[in-house]
C-alpha cells in the first residue's frame, strides 16, 4: 500500500548534489506508487512552515534530504509526534545518517528506506527556553574551541566545505585559552577550564569525529565529553585521534553520563548537529524514544 510521504529537499547540500538527489528518490517513490508532497520553499522557514501543515494533516513520513542541518529540521518537525522522520542523506558530514546506518548518497537505497523500511524508535535531547520554546537535536552539541570555529567559519563566504572550517581553526588555535566552565550533569556540578565540551546523544559530528565514541541513540543518556585545559601542541597532538574515538585515552579527556545537563561559560554559543544552536548558559534534557526514524529492513554492513 503506498504512502503519503512529505518532502523537503535542501538543493545545495552536498555540493549541490541535494536537489538532484532528492529529485531521483521522489521519482522513484512515485513508480512505487508513493504519493510524494513536494514541500520544499524558497527558505528554511518557509519550508518548515510547509512541513508543519503537511505534519498536521497526516502524512505517513516526513522525508529530508540534505546533510546534518536537514536532519536537525526535520527532528524539530517530528519529536513528539506520530509522524516518522526519514533521512535522505545528501550532506558532506551525514553524522546523524551514519550513526543510524542509513544509505549515503544513494539514492535509490535511500528511496527504498523511506517507502519501505522499518520505524526505529531512538532517543532526543530536549531544550525548553524561558518561554517554554522547545527545541531538539539528536546528534551532537558542540560548546568551546568547536563553536567559536564555527562562529568564524560561519563569516566567511569562501572557501567552502571542510577547507574553510581548516581554516579557522588555524585563525582561531594561536590565541585560544581555556574556557572556564561549570558542567552540571544531574544534579552534580563540576567546575574546570576546558578547551570544548560536547554532549552526545550520537556518537559523531563534522564529518566523522567520533567525539562521544560510546554514546548511543537509545540509552536513555547523554555523553559529555570534556576535554580539560592542554597546550596548543598537545591539542594539535589530541585532535587527530578524534575520528577514531581514541582520544578518550588522553588523561585530559572525561566523560560523563546522565540524563540532564546544564553547561554555564560565558561568550560560547553552542552548535547542535552542525547547525547554531544557543548560547551558554543552557539546560539539556535526554527524551527516550521521543523520535521515530525509519531505517532499513535489513541492517547494512
Amino acid at each position: 500500500m503506498g504512502k503519503r510521504i512529505g518532502l523537503v529537499v535542501n538543493p545545495t547540500s552536498g555540493k549541490n548534489r541535494g536537489g538532484a538527489l532528492g529529485i531521483e528518490v521522489a521519482n522513484r517513490l512515485r513508480a512505487h506508487g508513493h504519493e510524494v508532497l513536494e514541500l520544499s520553499d524558497e527558505t528554511a522557514e518557509a519550508a518548515r512552515d510547509r512541513a508543519i501543515g503537511a505534519i498536521a494533516q497526516g502524512i505517513d513520513v516526513l522525508a529530508v534530504a540534505g546533510g546534518d542541518g536537514m536532519v536537525h529540521l526535520g527532528v524539530n518537525l517530528c519529536a513528539d509526534t506520530k509522524t516518522p522522520l526519514a533521512i535522505i542523506a545528501a550532506g558532506t558530514g551525514n553524522d546523524i545518517a551514519r550513526g543510524l546506518g542509513l544509505p549515503v548518497h544513494d539514492p535509490i537505497a535511500a528511496a527504498d528506506v523511506v517507502g519501505s523500511g522499518i520505524p526505529r524508535e531512538i532517543d532526543v535531547v530536549r531544550h525548553v527556553d524561558a518561554r517554554g520554546d522547545v527545541r531538539w537535536f539528536a546528534g551532537v552539541l558542540g560548546a568551546g574551541f568547536d563553536s567559536l570555529v564555527n562562529e568564524r567559519a560561519n563569516t566567511w563566504p569562501w572557501p567552502k566545505g571542510r577547507m574553510r572550517y581548516n581554516l579557522a581553526i588555524a585563525r582561531e588555535l594561536p590565541g585560544f585559552r581555556a574556557i572556564p566552565y561549570a558542567v552540571t550533569v544531574d544534579g552534580v556540578r563540576h567546575e574546570t577550564a576546558a578547551m570544548l565540551v560536547t554532549v552526545g546523544n550520537g556518537q559523531s559530528y563534522g564529518g566523522g569525529m567520533r567525539v562521544c565514541p560510546d554514546a548511543s541513540f537509545d540509552d536513555g543518556l547523554l555523553d559529555v565529553m570534556v576535554l580539560h585545559d592542554i597546550s596548543t601542541l598537545e591539542f594539535l597532538k589530541v585532535f587527530p585521534t578524534v575520528f577514531k574515538g581514541t582520544h578518550v585515552r588522553h588523561p585530559a579527556v572525561e566523560i560523563l553520563r546522565g540524563r540532564e545537563v546544564t553547561l554555564e561559560a560565558e561568550g560560547i554559543v553552542a552548535y547542535a548537529d552542525g547547525e547554531r544552536f544557543l548560547p551558554l548558559p543552557l539546560t539539556l534534557e535526554v527524551v527516550p524514544a521521543a523520535l521515530t526514524v525509519m531505517v532499513p529492513a535489513v541492517p547494512r554492513g
